[in-house]
C-alpha cells in the first residue's frame, strides 16, 4: 500500500492531464420506486461515484459522471468527454463490449469497480465469470474497493495464468472517498425522552442483519427503560431480502404492544436522507459484509453515534460489535448511549484517516497510467 500525507489538500494533481469518466447504469426499475434520482439511479451507488468525482476536481482532475441505459450508450458518451480513464461503477458491462469500445477508444483505459466483499460477489451469479473475462482484456483494469476482496481476486487470477506483474498492474485498489466537513456537531441522545431512536437505514439484504440488530435494538431499549422506535428504509430490497422485510414487520406488530414501533421511511436523496438521521439517538450497522458503508459515514458527520462491525474498514475499537450475538450488540448500544462522545470521536478520526488515504491511491493510480501515454 502506498503511503499518504497526513492531509489530503497536500496532495498535487497528476500530471499530463487525466480526465475521469465514471459510468453508471440505470437500474430497470428505477420508475417503480421513489428512491431513485431523476437519472432513475439508487443513490447510494451514484453518491459513491459522485463523492470520487468531486474529490478528483477539488484536486485539479477534469471528472464526470453519467448514467446510461445500457452498454450502447458508453460510445456516446466517452466521445463527448473524452477521456484518458472511464470507470464503470459495478459489474453491468459485458465483457465483449470492451473489444469493441478498446477499437473505438484506443487509448482510453478502462476500469470495472468492483464495491463489495466475496460474501456479497458470491450472490451475483455472473461477477467469477466476467472478472476472470476481464481480465483477459490488456486494456481492463479490475478496480477494487476492498484490500481483502483484491487480495482475493489476484489469487484467482495467478491461479488462472495471469503473471504476477499482470495481476499487480490490472488489479488496483480504488476505495471509496467520503466528503467530511471540517467540524462535526455531536448530537447528543436525548436521554430525557421515554422514547429511544435507533437508525438501521440501508438496502434490506441478507448480509446487513437487520433482524438480528432490531433485536438488539429491543434489547437495548428494555435495559434502559425506554419505548424503541426502530427505523429502517425501503426502496432497495434485494437479493432475496423481502422475507427480511416480511419478518420484521411481524416481530414489532407482535409487540406493538408493548409501544415499540417499527418506523419505515422511504429512500430519499442524501440531502434529506441527512436530515432524517440527524433525529436518531443513535445508529446500527452491524452488517456481516461491508467494504465502506456510506450510511454509517452519514451518521459519523452527522454527529449521530453509531454501533458498527470490524467489517467497515474505518471503524475504531470501541464501536464495535459481534455480528451474531444480540446481547453484546444491545450492550454495545448501551455504552454508546451513555458515553456518546467518545464514539463520535473515534469513528471521527478512523474516517478521516480512511478519506485521507482513499485521495492518495486516486491520485497515485491516476498518475501512474497517465504517464505511460
Amino acid at each position: 500500500m502506498h503511503s499518504s500525507p497526513n492531509n489530503y489538500n497536500n496532495h498535487r494533481p497528476p500530471q499530463n492531464q487525466p480526465r475521469v469518466l465514471f459510468i453508471l447504469k440505470r437500474r430497470e426499475d428505477f420508475h417503480d420506486c421513489p428512491s431513485y434520482s431523476q437519472n432513475g439511479l439508487s443513490t447510494g451507488l451514484l453518491n459513491s461515484a459522485s463523492f470520487v468525482q468531486d474529490m478528483l476536481i477539488r484536486q485539479g482532475v477534469e471528472s464526470k459522471t453519467v448514467v446510461v441505459i445500457d452498454n450502447n450508450d458508453i460510445d456516446r458518451e466517452v466521445s463527448a468527454f473524452k477521456p484518458t480513464h472511464v470507470i464503470i461503477e459495478a459489474i453491468w458491462v459485458v465483457p465483449e463490449k470492451f473489444d469493441v469500445l478498446s477499437r473505438l477508444h484506443p487509448t482510453v483505459k478502462w476500469v470495472v469497480r468492483y464495491h463489495s466483499e466475496t460474501p456479497f460477489i458470491a450472490n451475483e451469479g455472473i461477477a467469477m465469470s466476467w472478472l476472470f473475462d476481464y481480465a483477459r482484456r490488456p486494456n481492463v483494469y479490475i478496480g477494487i474497493n476492498a484490500p481483502r476482496f483484491m487480495d482475493e481476486v489476484r489469487v484467482m487470477l495467478r491461479a488462472a495464468g495471469l503473471s504476477h506483474s499482470e495481476v499487480q498492474q490490472r488489479v488496483i485498489f480504488l476505495p471509496n472517498y467520503y466528503p467530511i466537513p471540517q467540524a462535526i456537531q455531536a448530537q447528543r441522545p436525548n436521554t430525557r425522552s421515554h422514547i429511544v431512536n435507533v437508525g438501521c437505514f440501508g438496502a434490506i439484504r441478507p448480509l446487513k442483519n437487520h433482524l438480528l440488530q432490531a433485536t438488539a435494538a429491543l434489547r437495548f431499549a428494555n435495559m434502559i427503560g425506554k419505548v424503541l422506535l426502530f427505523h429502517v428504509n425501503i426502496g432497495r430490497v434485494e437479493m432475496k431480502g423481502d422475507p427480511i422485510l416480511n419478518n420484521l414487520k411481524a416481530m414489532f406488530d407482535n409487540i406493538g404492544h408493548s409501544g415499540h414501533q417499527l418506523i419505515i421511511h422511504k429512500w430519499a436523496p442524501h440531502d434529506k436522507f441527512i436530515e432524517l438521521v440527524k433525529n436518531m439517538d443513535i445508529g446500527l450497522q452491524v452488517s456481516f459484509s461491508e467494504t465502506f458503508n456510506i450510511v454509517a459515514a452519514d451518521m459519523v458527520t452527522s454527529g449521530i453515534p453509531v454501533v458498527v462491525s470490524n467489517e467497515i474498514p474505518w471503524a475504531k475499537a470501541g464501536v464495535v460489535s459481534s455480528t451474531t450475538s444480540s446481547v453484546e450488540i444491545a450492550r454495545t448500544l448501551k455504552e454508546t448511549y451513555e458515553d456518546w462522545n467518545t464514539n463520535i470521536r473515534l469513528n471521527n478520526r478512523g474516517l478521516r484517516g480512511y478519506v485521507e488515504t482513499s485521495t492518495s491511491f486516486w491520485l497515485d493510480f491516476l498518475q501512474r497510467q497517465t504517464v505511460k501515454f
